[in-house]
């Protein structure tokens, strides 16, 4: 395959408008806001002693509201977009099968993106700080406030995996990748939906000094999934990245590293 043969050229046949695009994106951070708003004033009514929870207890807390939220979101989806009408077969594809296809597998192209994706984010950080003269700021709020739970238990790093590692990667490439960035293939070219995709799934994150790492992991998600047009791709390469770092937080809490001064001092 030459030229625009290529898959990560090829756009996807959108049966839907602008509209669609707009509404159900729009639906997406509502239903996601409001699951929030939901679950605390839940928490409110019931009268749950929040600060009285155990550490294990605060974790399955936490994996329940991201399930009820990853839930939501995708039912709103489904709801407006995949239900509606008959979809072929590159869309919301999570596909098990030949996983080392050469062409189109989707366990080597994750392996593949994930490199690509780590040397990328590597070289960015080393010419940021050649240029400014200093590494690069890094934003550790999201990590900093789950430390207590890292390496505090089994139960505690097996549901912060869960998090970061299926529901995350499940919810954000279901949105970003499977919906956002296939949508914009309509009236744009594929390499051009994948940028524009990359740069609001890094902003959606708001964390400014994060916006490049996180537009070029984007970047790699998105060429991937338009290389093998299956979830599965992206979804891998995000949970991989996102449950790494609490296993390797959870191996150096566990070996007597202070691991937030590590995170403050990256």
């Amino acid at each position: 395959e030459t030229g625009l043969d290529w898959p990560i050229f090829k756009r996807w046949d959108v049966p839907w408008s602008w509209q669609t695009v707009s509404l159900t994106f729009f639906a997406c951070g509502i239903s996601f806001v409001l699951t929030g708003l939901i679950e605390t004033a839940a928490v409110s009514y019931f009268d749950l002693p929040i600060g009285e929870l155990s550490l294990d207890q605060k974790a399955e807390l936490l994996f329940l509201d991201q399930a009820v939220a990853t839930a939501a979101v995708l039912g709103v989806i489904y709801g407006l977009v995949y239900n509606p009408q008959p979809l072929s077969d590159d869309f919301f594809r999570y596909d098990i099968k030949e996983p080392f296809n050469l062409q189109n597998g989707w366990f080597l192209w994750s392996g593949v993106g994930l490199v690509g994706a780590l040397a990328a984010i590597a070289l960015l950080g080393a010419s940021l700080a050649l240029f400014s003269g200093e590494n690069p700021q890094r934003e550790t709020d999201a990590l900093v406030r789950l430390l207590p739970l890292i390496g505090s238990s089994v139960v505690s790093t097996t549901c912060l995996v869960g998090i970061t590692g299926v529901l995350a990667p499940l919810l954000e490439e279901t949105v970003f990748r499977g919906f956002l960035m296939v949508s914009l293939t309509k009236w744009l070219p594929t390499p051009v939906s994948v940028l524009i995709s990359a740069a609001v799934f890094a902003l959606a994150h708001f964390t400014l000094g994060e916006f490049p790492q996180l537009f070029v992991l984007g970047t790699a998600l998105g060429f991937s999934y338009s290389q093998t047009r299956n979830l599965l791709t992206p979804i891998t390469i995000h949970a991989l990245w996102n449950s790494g770092v609490i296993l390797l937080l959870t191996f150096l809490q566990l070996q007597g590293y202070d691991i937030k001064e590590l995170l403050q001092a990256s």
